[in-house]
């Protein structure tokens, strides 16, 4: 989607804080089109980047250069876009999550009564390709030799095991695991400690922090020297020649690309969808395989929707249940 119709012309009418509205700014705040302050609402950077991203797909196929034109938008449209999509051979689940995000902006739209209806709605989905992820969860052995793959002697090492076991562990986000401050690691409810994280829409959930990942935090942050800065972010670069230092902290991306895939290369681990799920996937198979309840699970993950939990559920792929291994001769 353009910038122009996605960055809200109303953050430029906010006044200083404390301030009252002048009358230009509060006519401006209230001409501001439903559809920009729908993507306005949306908490995620990363649902905000994947829902621009759809929308400017859907904008380009129909020919929308303004807001208003979605309100012109029907079923017809959303029919041709659907096929263009199955015509580029668009998997079932992109196409899915594209035919989302147009519906919940006309949802919002007919809730601020700026369209009679949702044209998205009847519109057959494609159907569910399974509802097991694509993302493979590593075998417990794989799991061990990853969390010792790091060199404990060095800086790095320590902060990379750390990173792997907050992840194996906990079952966070890289994301998330991005967001940590130090005082995040080690937060006291009832006698234990447990990691705080802010996850998806800003929504905050406590998880108890495994004993072996707060050892190799602590170690970490000794050998770091930052453990004294409750503000801090816990997990940063050793070194930073961009900004010259390393009060930054590291990045999702270099969370997955420089710790996580450099681990599992070195170890041979490749595989189709080796993404960077891997790590999220293999805790919650592990604790489903070994008694977890599911709507435990859920909420451990902090996710809002059981359905989504399942797809993390690898229990009946576990290939040493398999009848290949009952077959004797």
């Amino acid at each position: 989607m353009s910038e122009e119709l996605m960055v809200p012309p109303a953050t430029q009418a906010v006044p200083a804080s404390g301030a009252a509205l002048t009358f230009a700014q509060f006519r401006k705040l209230a001409e501001v089109p439903p559809e920009i302050e729908w993507f306005a609402n949306i908490d995620s950077r990363q649902t905000r980047r994947a829902y621009q991203n759809d929308l400017r797909g859907f904008m380009a196929f129909a020919g929308i250069v303004r807001p208003e034109d979605f309100r012109i938008v029907t079923r017809s449209h959303v029919l041709a876009w659907r096929k263009s999509l199955e015509e580029q051979q668009l998997g079932g689940a992109t196409i899915r999550r594209k035919l989302a995000a147009l519906s919940s902006l006309f949802e919002y739209l007919c809730e601020s009564n700026a369209v009679t209806h949702n044209p998205v709605k009847g519109v057959k989905r494609p159907p569910v390709e399974s509802w097991q992820g694509k993302t493979p969860a590593l075998g417990d052995v794989q799991a061990r030799a990853l969390l010792e793959a790091p060199n404990a002697k060095t800086l790095k090492g320590k902060r990379d095991r750390a990173i792997l076991s907050a992840l194996l562990y906990h079952g966070i986000r890289r994301e998330e695991l991005a967001k940590l401050k130090v005082k995040d690691y080690n937060q006291m409810r009832r006698g234990v400690p447990h990691l705080r994280i802010k996850g998806k829409g800003g929504k905050m959930r406590f998880i108890p922090t495994h004993p072996g990942t707060l050892t190799l935090i602590e170690e970490y942050l000794q050998a770091a020297g930052h453990g004294p800065h409750p503000d801090a972010p816990l997990f940063r670069p050793v070194k930073n020649n961009v900004h010259g230092h390393t009060m930054t902290p590291l990045t999702p991306d270099s969370i997955y690309f420089e710790v996580v895939l450099k681990y599992l290369r070195k170890l041979g681990i490749f595989g189709e969808n080796m993404g960077p799920h891997v790590m999220r996937a293999t805790a919650a198979t592990n604790a489903l395989d070994n008694g977890a309840d599911i709507a435990k699970v859920q909420e451990w993950l902090g996710h809002a929707n059981i359905a989504t939990t399942r797809i993390y559920d690898h229990r009946k792929t576990r290939p040493e249940d398999s009848p290949t291994f009952k077959v004797m001769y």
